[in-house]
């Protein structure tokens, strides 16, 4: 059998992140209380598996990679503001989404048609939300070091103009604003769950959103929507890490809309009496009444992993928290294959390498060094269970043509096709697969698969 030979990964070239130390806890550095050993908190909904608190968020795909943001590519920065008007008000320093005014109405719409599914009458929703929507005096608004001074609400672009009126600044750090909305008077609520029943999951634009997205909201007065502040729920800081990611901030709360005033100029060299209208574009501050929030999805082997070898992940479903046999047998009833693909997880991770999901090139793994924002994946991976005489029922038997155009592929990809052979002893009963402790005795056999080019090997042969 011919050795396989490794080759160095491909870096690639632009690399806009910092590599930071992996999960649990890096080296050297046990006296920083940002890098102290911390449990993380995950809820399983819908078979999937889904962590919701930014940091949490953060720590989790920054340190090891692991799943990956459901409205995002990869890394979870989903944001909803507009490129185009960020760059276009760049001078405007604020932590607040900006957005168009079409995309704004769309929000409206949204939110009109959730609260008339639960059972409010169209007409009623409809001067509720135009109270909830209407511009604030208030505007969260981040100023240069040097200068703290407030910012008005409205600017013009027209010659750099600044729209009149007075208002305060936020802080963007406590979260809170000057907006009087006297949410501890309110009598009734408005969430998910209020009305005849629970509002299901809805797909906007081929995006799962969750229904808890909906801005929490309730009455103080007939007419009236205020936003309500988040509750911590009772039972200690381990729940209060399932709250949506962002939830208490004013970046998702508010929102900066670029809406067209038309102001009544005079013109010069006329009677005052004539007068025209000029459009300007402006940034209007109002509630954004239905808010998206990015959270992290967790692929089965991440999870357990986490759980299971880290001992850094509890994952609740409902209010209970699954232990570690439970979890098995839950992913093994959700994923049949969970078993055998978890085991092979398990060992790449130990080896240092990231293993991502690889169905987009008909594989089970992607093995990457570091992780996906450092290097390009430098093997395709197929996962197989076998005995000790490699024998069994393959998970997916391959013909010579469908191994060549796997291989194909791969080479395509650059990538090379590696087989993974995870040997079981032959005494080993189905019993004793119902636990996680069988993997101590699983052994592993990698074999790296090339093609084999003719042309090539006869210029070799000429060359000796």
């Amino acid at each position: 059998m011919a050795e396989a030979v490794f080759h160095a990964p491909k870096r690639k070239r632009r690399v806009y992140e910092k590599y930071e130390s992996p999960l649990p806890v890096p080296f050297g550095q046990e006296q920083d209380p940002e890098r102290e050993f911390k449990v993380f908190c995950a809820e399983m909904i819908n078979n999937s598996v889904i962590v919701k608190n930014t940091e949490d968020i953060k720590q989790l795909y920054g340190k090891g990679y692991f799943g990956k943001g459901i409205l995002s590519r990869s890394h979870p920065n989903f944001t909803i503001s507009d490129p185009k008007l960020v760059a276009k008000w760049k001078d405007m320093k604020t932590n607040l989404p900006i957005i168009t005014s079409k995309k704004y109405q769309r929000r409206v719409e949204w939110a009109t048609s959730v609260l008339c599914r639960q059972g409010q009458r169209k007409k009623r929703v409809g001067k509720m939300l135009k109270d909830y929507t209407k511009p604030l005096k208030h505007l969260c608004i981040q100023g240069n070091e040097e200068d703290q001074s407030p910012v008005p609400e409205t600017l013009s672009t027209r010659e750099g103009t600044v729209g009149t009126g007075t208002l305060s600044t936020v802080s963007g750090d406590s979260g809170q604003s000057d907006v009087t909305d006297n949410s501890s008077e309110c009598s009734g609520c408005l969430q998910e769950g209020s009305g005849p029943g629970p509002i299901a999951a809805c797909s906007l634009d081929g995006r799962l959103v969750d229904a808890g997205s909906l801005a929490h909201a309730c009455y103080h007065q007939p007419d009236a929507l205020s936003p309500l502040p988040v509750l911590q729920p009772k039972g200690g800081s381990q729940r209060a890490g399932l709250l949506p990611a962002g939830e208490g901030g004013p970046d998702h709360e508010y929102v900066l809309v670029e809406e067209e005033v038309y102001d009544e100029v005079l013109n010069q060299g006329e009677d005052a009496a004539d007068e025209k209208s000029e459009q300007r574009k402006r940034l209007i501050c109002r509630r954004n009444p239905y808010r998206i929030f990015e959270y992290l999805q967790l692929s089965l082997e991440e999870a357990f992993f986490l759980v299971y070898a880290l001992g850094c992940l509890n994952i609740y479903r409902g209010k209970e928290c699954l232990t570690i046999v439970e979890l098995w047998k839950a992913f093994t009833a959700i994923q049949p294959t969970f078993r055998t693909t978890y085991m092979a997880y398990h060992y790449f991770r130990s080896k240092g390498w990231v293993p991502k999901v690889g169905l987009k090139y008909g594989t089970d793994f992607l093995l990457y060094r570091k992780g996906p924002p450092f290097y390009h994946a430098s093997y395709s991976v197929i996962v197989e269970l076998v005995d000790d005489y490699y024998e069994g029922s393959l998970r997916r038997p391959f013909s010579w043509k469908s191994l060549a155009a796997l291989s194909r592929v791969s080479v395509n990809v650059s990538k090379e096709l590696m087989l993974c052979y995870l040997i079981k002893p032959s005494t080993m009963t189905g019993g004793e697969m119902e636990s996680p402790e069988c993997i101590k005795r699983i052994k592993v056999q990698e074999v790296i698969l090339s093609r084999w080019v003719s042309s090539r090997e006869r210029s070799d042969q000429d060359e000796l």
